[in-house]
């Protein structure tokens, strides 16, 4: 390992506070995962580092190169755009061996982290346990009331007496019949926009397979938002490659319906409310 002022100080965030070859970080508040990873060093880098994460606190220990990198010989003498005159290159990646407890999911590093779904050498599992299962979404008419309940992803369903159709079919048909209201607002160039809004709510239980049963002491995550679709492109990006946005959603507050809940938003969003379509004044036009 070098030695003196040339020592490898592996950097993680923006607090780090070094101590010979340890490096100290402080995690944010609502990030806290669990980890003990051993990672290689990488290209100009060749040391080996062992990171333990715990209760808020990063420490990162520099080690000598115990683990080498993984590297892979590309091979582009085959395209006619390669000019290299060995025929391709090498890519390098970080082996890694070690494993994190990230809010709801166990991930296991056994070897190289290619970021390729295909060769990556990781695996995930979710936690039963911590996971919320999703058990309805409804959605209501403009009094806030009940309308109508879309069927689970998988399951056929029909609405009376007609046919049997598939998920996706059945819950357009009811979104589409779902009464929805619309106002106009000003972007802040000035252009008269309209929103087309509707109420919708999902509903989460916690625990999923064998856990299902913690739903019966956990509290239940109901969560009620205000569907938006706007006629035209909203925000400073419309008109560039990136464009603006022609549809969300928003979370509504407690006792909210649409008219409350999208005076909220344009005030947050710095959006002028105009009203309903046929409150428009010729001045407002």
């Amino acid at each position: 390992m070098p030695s003196g002022k040339h020592r490898y100080r592996p950097r993680w965030s923006d607090n780090d506070k070094y101590f010979g070859p340890f490096t100290y970080s402080r995690d944010g508040k609502h990030y806290r995962p669990f980890e003990i990873m051993l990672t290689s060093g990488k290209e100009e880098h060749p040391d080996s580092t062992i990171r333990f994460r715990a209760l808020g606190h990063t420490i990162i220990v520099a080690l000598p190169g115990i683990i080498k990198s993984y590297r892979e010989w590309i091979d582009t003498s085959h395209y006619e755009w390669s000019k290299s005159p060995n025929g391709g290159y090498w890519e390098e990646h970080r082996n890694q061996y070690g494993f994190s407890v990230v809010e709801c999911a166990l991930h296991l590093h056994y070897g190289a982290q290619t970021h390729s779904s295909d060769t990556t050498k990781s695996k995930v599992w979710f936690l039963p346990w911590k996971s919320w299962r999703h058990v309805r979404h409804s959605v209501f008419d403009l009094a806030g009331d009940h309308f109508a309940t879309i069927p689970e992803r998988g399951r056929k369903a029909r609405i009376g007496e007609g046919a049997w159709r598939n998920h996706w079919t059945v819950q357009q048909i009811l979104r589409d019949a779902c009464p929805t209201t619309s106002f106009e607002f000003r972007d802040y160039d000035g252009e008269l926009i309209t929103a087309t809004t509707r109420i919708e709510e999902r509903h989460w239980k916690r625990g999923e397979g064998k856990f299902k049963w913690l739903s019966l002491f956990w509290p239940d995550k109901i969560k009620r938002s205000l569907d938006l679709h706007f006629s035209s492109e909203v925000g400073r990006r419309k008109g560039s490659w990136k464009g603006g946005t022609i549809g969300h959603s928003i979370d509504m507050n407690p006792g909210e319906l649409h008219e409350a809940a999208f005076r909220r938003y344009c005030e947050q969003n710095q959006l002028d409310f105009v009203g309903a379509p046929s409150a428009l004044t010729a001045n407002d036009a």
